[in-house]
C-alpha cells in the first residue's frame, strides 16, 4: 500500500451562485470527511505570476489516492456533483502526491532510465 497522500483538485470557473451551488457547498464536507478528506485550498483565486488563469482552485487532501477515488465515486458525492456540474464549468482531477523525502533528481533518474 502506498504511503503517498491523494488529492482531488478542482479548477472551477463561471460559477452561477444560487440555491444549487449553495447546497453543494453546504453538503460537500459531509461527503469527504468519512474518507479522511480535508481542505487544503477552497475557492482561492490565485495570484497569477506566469501565464493565464481564470476561476478558482479547490484542493482536498486524502490519506491515499484510493481514498480520493472512493470518495469521488461514492453515492453521497455523486448525489450532489450535478449541483456543481450544472452551475459551473469545472475540471476535476485526482492525483497522488510525492513520497516522503522526494527530490526532483528522483524523477530525473527515472526519465534517464526510460
Amino acid at each position: 500500500m502506498s504511503n503517498r497522500r491523494g488529492y482531488a483538485v478542482g479548477h472551477i470557473r463561471d460559477v452561477e451562485f444560487g440555491p444549487d451551488i449553495k447546497k453543494y457547498m453546504e453538503t460537500i464536507e459531509s461527503t469527504f470527511i468519512p474518507f479522511g478528506g480535508c481542505w487544503v485550498v477552497h475557492g482561492a483565486s490565485p495570484e497569477i505570476i506566469e501565464g493565464e488563469w481564470d476561476g478558482d482552485l479547490v484542493i482536498i487532501e486524502f490519506p491515499t489516492l484510493d481514498d480520493a477515488r472512493t470518495w469521488y465515486f461514492s453515492s453521497d458525492y455523486q448525489s450532489i456533483s450535478k449541483l456543481r456540474e450544472n452551475n459551473s464549468t469545472s475540471s476535476i482531477i485526482l492525483l497522488e502526491g510525492v513520497p516522503e523525502g522526494y527530490q526532483a533528481i528522483d524523477t530525473v533518474a527515472k526519465l534517464e532510465r526510460s
